[in-house]
């Protein structure tokens, strides 16, 4: 194989890893990075969408205490049944929603410009929820003090990830945050919720583009698990840690200077932004 593409599959799988459970669109930055390494195609889309497969992996690893706790106690343990549940109830909007708009969504924006413009609307969101919440005292403190309605809440924030550019773990913890969680809570919550979300869509565009599969590629395919691995354990580690302590308008103005850039570099013509 092609050691360049090999290369590409490293990078875009550190992207990946780093950008996926961060409030800052781990698709936006696939779909930039993909155009500026001219890396796109059908073929591309459902590599960017598999080697989320390895951050999945990651989360799993990190919180393998508590997947292992919840599934052996689904029979018996109450904790451990409201947490599948509440994971349950908050996966349907964006499942629901990605089933009747995804090919539409795609169509329309997953190019460069419209990603800018996301980027920059979801920057001054985390700022005016930052803000906000400065006045308030969490309700929920803790994953485990999530009632049902909490997780539909979250569910429905999740399913504007859907937009690219977004973020679907910004979302989460952002709509986390309005609605009462802490933001550690709300943090924790969309990595756990990622994992179904995650895998669902990477099982689905899997069978669904199964045409564009070719033992050819399976270095490509690996590369870019094993970095999205590693780079999104890393990630995960770092994050809970930091938002115990932090808030996230470091990642608003990230998000805001990045798709300004985006945009003056297009209208300039500097980067042909075109997909």
């Amino acid at each position: 194989m092609d050691p360049f593409i090999l290369i590409k599959a490293a990078i875009l799988g550190i992207v990946e890893g780093l950008t996926e459970f961060l409030p800052v669109s781990s698709t936006g930055h696939l779909i930039l990075a993909g155009q500026l390494l001219n890396f796109t195609g059908d073929k591309a889309k459902l590599f960017e969408i598999v080697i989320q497969s390895g951050a999945i992996f990651a989360v799993c690893v990190e919180y393998r205490v508590r997947f292992l706790g919840a599934i052996a106690g689904i029979t018996h343990d109450r904790a451990a049944q409201r947490f599948w549940l509440n994971l349950a109830i908050a996966f349907v909007p964006l499942a629901t929603l990605g089933l009747l708009f995804n090919k539409m969504i795609k169509a329309a924006l997953f190019k460069p410009v419209p990603v800018a413009i996301a980027f920059i609307v979801g920057g001054l969101i985390i700022l005016w929820v930052e803000r906000a919440s400065v006045q308030r005292t969490p309700r929920v403190m803790e994953v485990d003090d999530m009632t049902a309605l909490d997780a539909l809440k979250l569910g429905i924030a999740q399913a504007f990830g859907l937009i690219p550019g977004t973020s679907r773990s910004g979302a989460t913890i952002i709509g986390g945050m309005l609605f009462g969680l802490s933001r550690k809570a709300a943090t924790e919550f969309s990595f756990f919720l990622g994992v179904p979300t995650l895998m669902v869509a990477t099982v689905y565009s899997l069978y669904k583009e199964r045409h564009l599969l070719d033992m050819a590629d399976a270095g490509m395919w690996l590369v870019g698990m094993t970095t999205a691995f590693i780079s999104a354990f890393v990630c995960v580690r770092w994050l809970i840690r930091y938002v115990a302590t932090h808030n996230l308008v470091p990642f608003a103005w990230y998000r805001i200077g990045f798709g300004a850039v985006v945009l003056l570099t297009a209208y300039f013509n500097v980067i042909d932004w075109r997909v």
